[in-house]
């Protein structure tokens, strides 16, 4: 199964193109390597998903094409969910926290 398809199935994105937006900026990676929308997904792989100020960890459980909302939680398991700074924009370097000053 594609990557933005499963993360539209699994609700992990809300919508298939916001799941391919988020693949071409570069922010799911599969067994740890940067990941197009079109990746194909298997039972076992690990995605890293970073949204905004979090970095969500899950493993693929299973591939269906179109879950109830009750089972699409099935289709993953989390491993974990860690908040992360949010990523600067260049030209930004005057905005350093006050503890790293």
């Amino acid at each position: 199964m594609r990557l933005d398809k499963f993360l539209k199935a699994s609700r992990l994105v809300k919508r298939r193109t916001v799941a391919k937006e988020l693949c071409d900026a570069g922010r799911i990676s599969v067994a740890g390597r940067v990941a197009k929308a079109g990746t194909e997904v298997r039972v076992g792989d690990v995605l890293t998903i970073r949204y905004g100020n979090r970095l969500l960890e899950v493993r693929v459980l299973a591939l269906v094409e179109n879950p109830r909302k009750d089972e699409a939680s099935a289709m993953y398991e989390v491993l974990s969910e860690t908040p992360v700074a949010p990523l600067r924009v260049s030209g930004d370097a005057g905005n350093v926290p006050d503890d790293q000053e």
